[in-house]
């Protein structure tokens, strides 16, 4: 399966809006319903108001219906292994338990591979909020 999502997320990243930072990201996610949810970085010229890979695949996933990640991988084209930023890895975390994983693709593949939990260690769980 993490070669299937690394195709998504890579097919993905060619598909991204990064006309400013010419940082292109992409994401795929494997939800609880079996199927693949992609999505790029999106930008828009008031930084940082544009959106990243990983949200769009997210939102994909929620208008689908899927309701929690099972895996997720996340390429960039210049950087041999891009984890998602900070705010990314509150968002999945929001819709991942801990032991979901996180593949680190670079262009040839999955090159490494973490937990939730190990990405976001100390994450805000949302059964203390609401």
């Amino acid at each position: 399966m993490s070669q299937q999502l690394f195709e998504a997320a890579r097919a993905a990243m060619a598909k991204c809006h990064a006309p400013y930072s010419k940082f292109p990201v992409g994401a795929a996610i494997l939800a609880d319903d079996g199927n693949i949810y992609a999505g790029a970085n999106i930008e828009v010229l008031s930084f940082p108001e544009g959106w990243c890979a990983e949200t769009t695949a997210i939102g994909h996933m929620v208008m689908a219906g899927a309701k929690r990640i099972r895996e997720v991988a996340v390429i960039a084209e210049k950087l041999e292994l891009c984890p998602p930023c900070g705010g990314c890895r509150q968002r999945l975390a929001e819709f991942a338990d801990a032991g979901a994983l996180v593949h680190l693709c670079d262009a040839n593949g999955v090159r490494k591979t973490l937990r939730m939990d190990e990405l976001l260690p100390h994450g805000f769980k949302t059964e203390a909020i609401g």
